[in-house]
């Protein structure tokens, strides 16, 4: 196996331990929140904002002009924040991909990396509530479906502006998976089936 691993998820879903036990398998890296702090150090730009645009469009940054103090000589000067955050995520994607065999969670990886094997992890709502409870057990199930619908929106606008493709469409992945109803375990064995497979 010799691709970049692309994990795209639902909240809630378990895309990110799908793919934390998927790169432990296959014995390669893992990146998630790692690529911030990658890019934060890179850019001299604090990790925070990272976070607060991480994944995120930002509409209203768009029409209020809330940009970051950067180098006036540098090429991200007066470059809307979200904007920055993608460009500088996605040089830190490319490195990783020049750097060999990895699996990278979300981020719009899937169409910066050149050839990645690209999956999508989604799962019912239920199974969603039910796994979010598991980890957040004072929280009510109103409130979680309401997170978990406005962090998938969230993603979806983000990825629909800089991919222009449809988050979550079958045909945009090579692979869709529903945690849900196959399980954790059985979405890694069938990821790594499909890498063997692909491989030949």
């Amino acid at each position: 196996m010799n691709k970049v691993i692309s994990i795209s998820r639902e909240f809630g879903s378990g895309g990110r331990e799908i793919g934390f036990r998927l790169a432990e398998k296959l014995g390669i890296p893992f990146y998630d929140k790692e690529i911030i702090s990658m890019a934060s150090e890179d850019s001299n730009i604090a990790e925070e904002v990272f976070h607060a645009h991480d994944e995120v469009l930002g509409m209203k940054e768009r029409t209020s002009h809330d940009y970051v103090s950067v180098n006036p000589f540098s090429s991200l000067y007066e470059v809307p924040v979200s904007d920055q955050v993608f460009m500088l995520q996605s040089q830190i994607i490319r490195r990783l991909e020049q750097r060999g065999p990895c699996v990278i969670i979300g981020r719009c990886s899937d169409i910066i990396v050149t050839d990645a094997f690209r999956v999508f992890i989604c799962a019912g709502m239920k199974k969603r509530l039910e796994r979010m409870q598991s980890l957040e057990p004072g929280e009510s199930p109103r409130k979680l479906e309401t997170r978990m619908r406005g962090i998938d929106r969230k993603r979806r606008e983000y990825y629909q502006y800089y991919s222009g493709n449809e988050w979550g469409n079958p045909r945009n992945y090579d692979l869709c998976l529903n945690s849900g109803s196959l399980g954790v375990t059985r979405c890694v064995d069938m990821i790594t089936a499909c890498l063997h497979l692909s491989a030949q």
